[in-house]
């Protein structure tokens, strides 16, 4: 390889978008099934896969930031109704399950395709590949070392995406009331990252914004589970005096 720094700081870039678009994909296919999720994020590549032969380096013209706003948009209406339905869930069951893990979650269509998971899954995979084929172009052609630049991306895909398919089983095994905050938490604040990037707004401390964020969102819904779980006890004793 005759360009390795060029290499190594690719995949470390790429890396951290490919993370967040493997957390948007196992997330969404342990909430709503694997097929409609799988569906999503092979459109999301194929259109990129387009994208990026048909423009190549004029892919930089792209208004990102646009995409980023309604994408974020997206992400943060679902998410925050799936933050509220397992607030609603861990308070009154805690971190039970919430029934046969094979059975098909709230709102799931049994048949045909599920447009939830394919719209959120083609979009997160959309707007990530994006993100790595600027990184691809910017180092790449700022360094005249193109192919050191591709190789270092696709190794940062292989490498996370590899360690996310391992990482499928464990979430599986997250009771569903639980899972369903979970990934409610994270689709929120990666909403909420991507909806304030589009707007021009830059965030301190870049990508490790979305940790705070994280954190945020998960105090606020341990708030609300102990104001819900409160508010029944109260309801309870109410009932035992009457």
């Amino acid at each position: 390889m005759s360009h390795p720094s060029v290499f190594v700081t690719t995949f470390l870039a790429a890396a951290v978008e490919v993370i967040e678009m493997v957390i948007i994909v196992v997330g969404v296919g342990s909430v709503r099934g694997w097929r409609s999720t799988w569906l999503g994020a092979g459109g999301g590549l194929a259109v990129l896969a387009v994208l990026v032969l048909a423009f190549g380096a004029a892919l930089t013209a792209v208004p990102i930031g646009a995409l980023r706003l309604v994408v974020g948009l997206l992400l943060l209406v679902f998410g925050l109704q799936w933050l509220r339905k397992g607030i609603g869930r861990v308070s009154a069951n805690g971190l039970r399950g919430m029934g046969e893990r094979a059975a098909p979650g709230e709102g799931v269509p049994g048949h045909g395709v599920d447009w939830t998971a394919f719209v959120l899954s083609f979009k997160g995979v959309l707007l990530e590949g994006l993100e790595v084929a600027f990184i691809v172009v910017s180092f790449g052609l700022t360094a005249q070392a193109l192919p050191s630049a591709v190789l270092g991306a696709a190794a940062a895909f292989l490498v996370v995406a590899g360690a996310g398919l391992l990482a499928r089983e464990v979430v599986q095994r997250i009771p569903r009331s639980a899972l369903q905050l979970l990934v409610g938490t994270l689709l929120s604040s990666f909403g909420t990252f991507w909806a304030v990037e589009g707007l021009g707004v830059a965030w301190p401390g870049s990508d490790a914004a979305i940790l705070v964020l994280v954190g945020w969102y998960l105090l606020a819904a341990a708030g609300y589970v102990g104001l819900l779980r409160r508010r029944a006890r109260r309801l309870l004793v109410q009932e035992a005096y009457r």
